[in-house]
C-alpha cells in the first residue's frame, strides 16, 4: 500500500477512535508505520491530514452504502443492512469525534456535511422512492425530506446531547432511532418484510 493511503487510513482510524483534538502527527505516523518525515512529504500540517482523511473516509462510506443499496433485493433489505452497517461503525467511533471536528476543524466538517447532502441524501431518497414503488413505503412520503430528516437525526446522536453519553448509548440510540424512522414510513406490507430481515441481519446486533 502506498504511503498516502496508509496515512489516510491510519488518520481516519485514529480520529474515529480517539477524536480529532488529541491526535498528533507523531500518532498518525506511528499508526501508518511510516516516518514523520514521510508524513510531512505528503501533508504540511495536521489540518491538511484531517481535511483529506475526512474526505477519503466519507468517500469510502458512501461507496459501501451504495454497494449495499445496489445489491439488496428490495428497499427494506437495503435499509436493514444499512442499520447493521452503521451499528458496526458506531462500535468503533468516539461519540465526541464529530463534535471535535465541527469545533476545531470547521473546513473538514463543512466538507463532511457537503458530501452528506450531495451523496447520502440522494442515495437514501432513491431508496425511499424505490420502496414506495415496491409498496413497502407509504405513497405519501416525501422522499427528499425524509432522507434529509434521517441524515440530520444520524448527525444529532453524534453530538453531545441528552441521549448519548458513551459508545454503548450511541449504538442503542442509533438503532432505536433507525427503527423508529422505518416504522414511520413503512406500509403494513413493509413492516411484515422488515421483521423477516430484522431477524436475519439485526439479531446479533440486538443481543450485544
Amino acid at each position: 500500500m502506498e504511503p498516502l493511503l496508509k496515512i489516510l487510513g491510519a488518520a481516519a482510524e485514529l480520529f474515529s477512535q480517539y477524536g480529532f483534538k488529541s491526535i498528533t502527527m507523531d500518532d498518525i505516523a506511528r499508526r501508518a508505520g511510516i516516518s514523520k518525515k514521510t508524513l510531512y512529504l505528503h501533508f504540511a500540517n495536521k489540518d491538511e491530514v484531517v481535511n483529506e482523511s475526512v474526505i477519503w473516509h466519507k468517500n469510502n462510506m458512501c461507496a459501501n452504502c451504495e454497494a449495499i443499496l445496489n445489491e439488496a433485493e428490495n428497499a427494506i433489505e437495503a435499509m436493514v443492512k444499512m442499520l447493521a452497517f452503521f451499528d458496526d461503525m458506531h462500535r468503533k467511533i468516539n461519540p465526541m469525534a464529530i463534535f471535535e471536528m465541527q469545533r476545531f476543524f470547521p473546513l473538514a466538517y463543512k466538507s463532511f456535511r457537503d458530501m452528506m447532502l450531495e451523496k447520502d441524501v440522494v442515495l437514501l431518497a432513491n431508496n425511499i422512492n424505490q420502496g414506495i414503488k415496491e409498496g413497502y413505503f407509504r405513497e405519501d412520503v416525501n422522499a427528499d425530506l425524509m432522507a434529509r430528516y434521517k441524515i440530520e437525526t444520524s448527525m444529532l446522536i453524534l453530538q453531545p446531547n441528552l441521549m448519548v453519553s458513551d459508545r454503548n448509548d450511541l449504538m442503542s440510540v442509533a438503532m432505536e432511532i433507525g427503527e423508529h424512522f422505518l416504522y414511520g414510513i413503512m406500509t403494513p406490507k413493509g413492516e411484515k418484510l422488515y421483521q423477516k430481515y430484522k431477524a436475519k441481519y439485526l439479531k446479533q446486533v440486538q443481543k450485544v
